[in-house]
């Protein structure tokens, strides 16, 4: 230090410190108002939401293929045509296996008669040999013939129960309601059973009703998910890609597993879908609600700013714009979840604020307030 020179004092350091703080706040005091959009910090409801993009799948496909080889005989629905379960579809020529049935029946009633005889003549021998004018040998051969009728019956019971089956096979029914698709083959043609070619299905059946959406959710939201079945919420609704209508159902199935690339897990959703709203392999808009937290503050997206503090947003107060620090829980249908540093009701910068300052004063250019008295207050 120079001789002469005087150390400054505490107070005169804190005073030019001051002096600069107040020069700078007179500074930005000076500044001309900075325009502005202004909104309110909302308190009250705020649903849980999760967008996705998934696809329409039926819940059961059928292809109807023949068990025999056949002439097809008549066809009784349209190509496309809505069936219910049981209705018949495809009848096949059975007039052989019809006749092989009648065949069987015929032998059954010759074994009934065979039998018959047989036990008149069980009964007389054995009233013989009772009276000592027969023979054990004769007893015991009408009993073997006897046993022997009735073993053929059992055989050809089950001849005819089998042959019975088989005539079943020939007339081809609808094993669940659904869109049949179209049929590769028409009557007069001959089907085969074992047919792996592309005429080997004679057509497919897909459910509609109901109908799965699968569609995939990041896998931060998956407890949310989990805790939404238990309770039995959930909601889901789809929309159709290029449609208005939408249906509503809720998650019936979570994946096994966690598509490690992507971070997501698959979901599928079931709904009713009586009207087919939804149709197999449509491209769906899907929203998923998962619960409603009951009073959360919430802002528009575009009012929250980072820095290197944190988040943080600017609101009005008599004019002037202060910086207030906030956390971000989440973000939702363009609002951002505020879980600290507002407590709703605060005049807040929705636009305009990259052009702030803390203590800078605003022209507000377009209230987006629910309470419009409040844009006069400011």
């Amino acid at each position: 230090m120079l001789p002469g020179a005087r150390t400054p004092s505490p107070s005169s350091a804190q005073g030019s410190s001051g002096g600069a703080a107040n020069s700078r706040q007179a500074a930005i005091a000076a500044r001309p108002p900075v325009p502005v959009d202004i909104d309110t910090a909302q308190r009250g409801p705020m649903p849980l939401r999760v967008d996705a993009v998934g696809m329409a799948l039926p819940v059961a496909t059928v292809a109807i293929k023949t068990r025999i080889d056949a002439q097809i005989d008549k066809i009784f629905v349209a190509d496309g045509a809505l069936v219910r379960q049981g209705d018949i579809l495809v009848k096949l020529d059975s007039r052989q296996i019809e006749a092989q049935i009648k065949q069987t029946e015929a032998n059954i009633a010759k074994d009934t008669i065979q039998i018959e005889s047989a036990v008149r003549d069980v009964n007389r021998l054995s009233e013989l040999l009772a009276k000592g004018a027969g023979t054990q040998l004769n007893v015991d051969n009408a009993r073997t013939t006897l046993a022997a009728g009735r073993a053929t019956l059992a055989a050809d019971q089950a001849l005819l129960d089998n042959q019975t089956v088989q005539l079943s096979w020939y007339t081809l029914s609808a094993p669940i309601t659904g869109h049949v698709g179209t049929f590769a083959a028409k009557a007069g043609n001959i089907v085969r059973s074992g047919d792996n070619t592309a005429t080997g299905v004679l057509a497919t059946i897909v459910q509609t009703t109901p109908i799965y959406v699968a569609f995939s959710v990041p896998q931060i939201v998956l407890p949310a998910i989990r805790e939404a079945i238990a309770e039995g919420s959930g909601e889901v609704r789809a929309t159709p890609q290029g449609g208005t209508k939408s249906a509503t159902g809720k998650v019936a199935v979570v994946d096994n597993t966690i598509d490690a690339a992507t971070g997501t897990i698959m979901l599928r959703a079931i709904f009713n879908n009586p009207d087919d709203t939804l149709w197999p392999g449509q491209l769906c808009n899907v929203r998923v609600t998962l619960r409603t937290d009951p009073d959360v503050v919430s802002i528009p997206r575009t009012a929250t700013q980072s820095g290197q503090d944190g988040n943080f947003v600017y609101i009005v107060e008599n004019g002037v714009a202060r910086v207030r620090p906030v956390k971000v829980g989440r973000f939702q249908d363009g609002r951002d979840i505020i879980t600290e540093g507002l407590k709703g009701g605060e005049t807040i910068v929705s636009d305009g604020g990259l052009l702030l300052v803390d203590g800078v004063r605003v022209d507000v250019r377009r209230s987006t307030q629910a309470d419009a008295s409040k844009k006069g207050a400011i």
